[in-house]
């Protein structure tokens, strides 16, 4: 078996409304309406599918918990996403700080969603190989 990329997640959340508003007016993410209602945000080419608590889709985690989540995003210019989240008002509450993404060194900030979700905005560093200065990875 070989999994070749991740289609959707799941978050468990307290108000769908309050979520969407943040992910879609904050983030710049899509909401989708699927299967009777169901809501979602896409970006890229993923999307995550929003449960309310108490009212989670089945089958579902073995114990949803809205604000357990941790996830990163990738972003194309940092500089510009801390200036739209300062304009909106979103704390930063880490960052800009390096960390080590799944392909390239990431320059992240953190930030929390509606139900106090860590959300790491991440914007992918060049990797420079030894003796081949300027070479990305």
């Amino acid at each position: 078996m070989r999994i070749s990329a991740l289609d959707h997640i799941v978050l468990t959340v307290t108000d769908p409304d309050a979520t969407v508003a943040f992910y879609c007016g904050v983030l710049g993410m899509e909401e989708v309406v699927f299967g009777g209602g169901r809501r979602a945000l896409r970006f890229g080419a993923q999307k995550i599918n929003l449960h309310e608590a108490g009212a989670e889709f089945s089958p579902a985690a073995h114990r949803p918990t809205p604000g357990s989540g941790d996830l990163c995003f990738l972003v194309d210019a940092l500089d510009a996403v801390i200036a739209r989240l300062e304009l909106a008002k979103v704390l930063i509450e880490e960052g800009p700080v390096s960390r080590t993404g799944a392909w390239s060194p990431l320059r992240s900030i953190y930030v929390r969603d509606p139900d106090g979700n860590l959300i790491e905005l991440s914007e992918p560093q060049e990797v420079v190989l030894a003796g081949g200065a300027g070479e990305a990875a």
